[in-house]
C-alpha cells in the first residue's frame, strides 16, 4: 500500500508545482481524489492563494462518497476568507485522507486529524522523500514572517560576473533555466544600477509562461532609475516598487506618477535594516523572492547571512582580460555548492542551501 500512497501523493506534488510561487502568502497545495483505484478529480491552490486545492478538487464532483483524498499539506481547519477545507472533506463523505506535511500555521497544526477522525474519516501523515524540501519557503515564512530569499548569479569559469565584450556570460540554455526559476517566485529584487546597465525586463520569456511576470522591487536609494527603460512600458501590467530613502519623498512623487510604487526606508546597511525591509515586503504579500543583482548587492546579502538559497550558473569559458567584477568575488569563491547539472551545452548549474 505504501507504493500506492506514494504514487498518488507524487501526483499531488506535481500539481502543486504548477502554481508554486503564484499563491501569495498561502502555501501551494496539490490534491488528488481517488475512488475504486482511479483518479476522479484533482485540484491545486488557485492563483493568489484561494480557493484552496482541496476545495477545487472536491467541488468538481458530485459523488465522491467513500473516496480517498491525497493532499500535499494538512487540510486547513480554520475559518479565513474561505471556509475550512476539512468542512468540505466531511461534507463530501471522503473516507480516507493522506497528506505529506503538517501545516505549521498554528490555526491548523495537527488539528485536521483530530477533526476528521471525529467525523469517522481515517487520516495519515506520509512523508515523501522526493519532496522533502517542497515547503521549505512556506515553513520559513511562518517561522520568521519574512520572504524566502533566493539569489542567482552568473559567472565565468575564472569567476568573473561581467564580460566587457558581451552582455551575457552564460549561454541560451542557462538563460532558459533562469526564466523557469523566475516562474517559481512571486517577486524579483534587483537594483537600479543593474537594470540601468542591462535595460532588463526580468520576466519569463518561455512559450507558455510569457504572462508570468513576477512583480519587481528595485533597490534605488538615490532614485537613479532611468525613466526611459523597457520595463517602464509595463508598469500598468506589473507591480513595480522602488526602495528609496525617506528624504527622497518629494522626488519620489515623480516616479509615482510614472507608475512606480514607493517603499521608503531610513537606511539599508545593517542586517536589522534588511530584516525590516523584508518584513515590509512580506506584509505586502510576497513569500518567495528572487535576487537578481550584481555582485555588490549579492555580497551584502551573503555577508549579512540573509540568503536562503543561491543558484550559480557557471560558464565553461574563461574571460581573462575581458572579465570584470565590480566587487570582490571572494565570498562566491568560499561557497561550496552542489552541482545540479552540467548538461547546459557546456555551462553548469550549482546550488547552495544556507
Amino acid at each position: 500500500m505504501t507504493k500506492i500512497h506514494n504514487y498518488y501523493l507524487n501526483l499531488a506534488f506535481q500539481l502543486a508545482e504548477k502554481n508554486l510561487g503564484h499563491t501569495g502568502l498561502n502555501p501551494c497545495v496539490g490534491s488528488v481524489v481517488v475512488k475504486n483505484g482511479s483518479v476522479i478529480s484533482s485540484g491545486v491552490t488557485s492563483i493568489n492563494g484561494r480557493p484552496h486545492s482541496e476545495s477545487n478538487a472536491l467541488k468538481k464532483i458530485k459523488n465522491c462518497s467513500g473516496a480517498t483524498l491525497y493532499t500535499t499539506l494538512e487540510p486547513c481547519t480554520h475559518q479565513g476568507k474561505t471556509p475550512p477545507c476539512v468542512n468540505i472533506i466531511a461534507k463530501k463523505k471522503i473516507k480516507k485522507v493522506f497528506y505529506a506535511f503538517e501545516d505549521p500555521d498554528i490555526r491548523t497544526f495537527k488539528k485536521a486529524k483530530k477533526f476528521l477522525n471525529s467525523k469517522g474519516i481515517q487520516t495519515k501523515l506520509i512523508h515523501i522523500k522526493r519532496y522533502s524540501k517542497f515547503y521549505e519557503s512556506y515553513f520559513y515564512n511562518k517561522k520568521f514572517s519574512v520572504p524566502f530569499i533566493t539569489g542567482k548569479i552568473a559567472i565565468s569559469k575564472d569567476s568573473f560576473t561581467i564580460d566587457k565584450q558581451n552582455k551575457w556570460i552564460t549561454n541560451k540554455v542557462s538563460r532558459k533555466i533562469v526564466h523557469l526559476i523566475r516562474n517559481k517566485y512571486d517577486c524579483i529584487i534587483s537594483t537600479s544600477k543593474s537594470i540601468n546597465y542591462d535595460n532588463s525586463l526580468l520576466n519569463c520569456r518561455i512559450n507558455g509562461l510569457q504572462n508570468n511576470k513576477p512583480d519587481l522591487i528595485i533597490i534605488d536609494l538615490n532614485l537613479r532609475i532611468k525613466k526611459k527603460l523597457l520595463l517602464n512600458k509595463l508598469l500598468k501590467k506589473r507591480k513595480t516598487y522602488l526602495i528609496t530613502y525617506k528624504n527622497n519623498s518629494i522626488k519620489s512623487m515623480i516616479y509615482k506618477k510614472i507608475g512606480f510604487k514607493i517603499i521608503l526606508v531610513n537606511q539599508l546597511k545593517s542586517k536589522k535594516d534588511f530584516n525590516l525591509l523584508f518584513k515590509k515586503i512580506y506584509k505586502i504579500g510576497y513569500s518567495r523572492v528572487l535576487i537578481e543583482t550584481g555582485l555588490t548587492f549579492l555580497n551584502n546579502l551573503l555577508t549579512q547571512k540573509i540568503i536562503n538559497k543561491l543558484y550559480i550558473f557557471k560558464s565553461n569559458k574563461n574571460l581573462g582580460k575581458n572579465g570584470k567584477n565590480n566587487a570582490t568575488n571572494k565570498y562566491i569563491k568560499r561557497i561550496s555548492p552542489i552541482l545540479l547539472t552540467k548538461n547546459l551545452n557546456g555551462d553548469r548549474l550549482f546550488k547552495k542551501d544556507f
